[in-house]
């Protein structure tokens, strides 16, 4: 007999720290909500991300009827690889008046390459354009 197909209950996002994930809040509470066991779920989520030593990513997490879960892990926000790449702590408050750092084109298409699996496109240049549109909203230049 053919193994039926699992159908989540409930599917949430929830954005961590790499590697160093802790069940406080905000991950403890989103787990508890739908019926998964926080820690179990932290322990998971920091041995598949420990290459990311900190960095902030999002798992879609899939709840099932019986309280098992999986989750997908994404890539890092384009906005904390912007950040990175130009050597910057935040970005500007007022970005079309004052710049805070700057990036290369080749820095661009390296974080385009990272990102294309999770962004709404299928070619590099459409990549390229929505995180040259990140750095430009964060008030980094692009240089090249």
């Amino acid at each position: 007999m053919a193994k039926k197909k699992k159908i989540p209950t409930a599917t949430f996002k929830v954005q961590g720290p790499g590697g160093q994930a802790t069940p406080a809040p905000p991950i403890g509470p989103a787990c508890g909500q739908y019926g998964v066991n926080p820690g179990q779920f932290v322990q998971q989520f920091n041995e598949r991300t420990k290459h990311l030593n900190g960095m902030p990513v999002t798992a879609v997490v899939n709840v099932y009827a019986d309280r098992t879960f999986d989750f997908v892990i994404k890539s890092p926000p384009a906005s904390v690889l912007l950040k990175d790449a130009a050597k910057v702590a935040k970005g500007s408050g007022v970005p079309h008046k004052e710049k805070v750092g700057k990036v290369t084109m080749n820095q661009v298409e390296a974080i385009a390459k990272q990102k294309l699996p999770d962004l709404n496109c299928f070619d590099i240049e459409a990549a390229k354009r929505i995180v040259m549109g990140t750095a430009r909203n964060m008030g980094i230049e692009v240089e090249g």
